[in-house]
């Protein structure tokens, strides 16, 4: 028989102890995806040697302030650096006060981390949270029950097997028009319904597009084949649409969505574009922080010239060739 959950049912009585329940988890799975990167050091061991990588040389009195832990976890933590020669420990101007130090292994260290680590950990936690709403004791059921449904080591670590995959772009054969109809119409009909230019455009890549002297570029997985498309659509002389760009749901992660928006740029320069726009909707957050991201500014004129192109277009912007 299952027993029940004494911490959980007692609510806000037990919040402290579910609270360190929660934490020790996390912190024992992000310790499992460090050792996984080669970051050979426990969770404490981490956070010590980020604060001197952040801050530089700091007495322990510092590094106390800086973590919110502490002294005797400090001075306990720093003195096993020290023995691994990661952490240097000399006089400061203070004689009573030690001054910590990174070596050039407490350096490398923490450079392997930040850039091995880090960022998979932090995608895992935030998918992790992004499904979580209600009350504080309603979001954490939901944490457990995600962290029981899928640990933040297996999320992590599949988060480094998609960074490790190889994506490349090529351009449009005809034997690709069905991947880009299907992978567009799979983001649009998830957040909008396909218009009349959708699906003329969709069903004639090579007569709306490529015959008119557009491109049509492919994102492909060596893991998973083709993931995503871009295309640049002639509308008239010197001026060109950005458009039907999106990555297949299975494959986000990979950055592909950026790898085609900066090659539709590069495209654009080559053919010497006068004008780039593309039309959107303010439900694409992510889309348009990902386009401010990489230049396109925000255009009332392009909007009043072209955004009755498709009715969800309440967003229009413009890349400064």
């Amino acid at each position: 028989m299952l027993m029940p959950d004494l911490v959980a049912d007692l609510g806000h009585l037990f919040l402290g102890s579910r609270l360190k329940r929660v934490a020790e988890r996390l912190q024992a799975d992000a310790a499992k995806v460090h050792r996984a990167m080669g970051v050979d050091a426990q969770p404490a061991e981490v956070a010590l040697l980020a604060a001197l990588d952040r801050f530089g040389p700091m007495t322990v009195s510092a590094t106390v302030e800086a973590l919110g832990v502490s002294q005797p976890a400090v001075t306990r933590t720093a003195a096993g650096l020290v023995e691994r020669g990661l952490v240097a420990s000399e006089p400061g101007e203070d004689q009573r006060q030690k001054l910590l130090t990174l070596t050039r292994q407490g350096r490398a260290l923490i450079a392997k981390a930040k850039k091995a680590a880090w960022p998979i950990i932090d995608e895992a936690v935030t998918a992790l949270c992004a499904p979580l709403a209600g009350t504080l004791l309603e979001q954490l059921a939901l944490l457990e029950q995600g962290l029981e449904e899928r640990p933040l080591e297996a999320r992590a670590l599949a988060a480094a097997d998609r960074a490790r995959d190889v994506v490349t772009i090529r351009d449009y054969d005809d034997e690709l028009a069905t991947a880009f109809h299907d992978i567009n119409a799979e983001w649009i009909e998830s957040m909008f319904v396909l218009e009349k230019k959708d699906v003329e455009i969709l069903s004639n890549p090579r007569g709306t597009i490529i015959d008119s002297g557009g491109v049509v570029l492919f994102a492909e997985s060596k893991e998973l084949g083709v993931i995503g498309t871009a295309a640049l659509m002639k509308v008239e002389d010197g001026v060109y649409e950005l458009t039907k760009m999106g990555v297949t749901e299975r494959a986000r992660g990979r950055k592909a969505g950026e790898l085609l928006l900066s090659a539709a740029i590069a495209r654009a320069k080559a053919m010497r574009v006068k004008t780039l726009y593309l039309l959107t909707n303010r439900k694409c957050v992510a889309a348009i922080r990902l386009y401010e991201k990489l230049g396109f500014i925000h255009d009332n004129e392009i909007n009043r010239r072209y955004g009755a192109t498709y009715t969800r277009c309440d967003v229009a912007m413009r890349y400064p060739l």
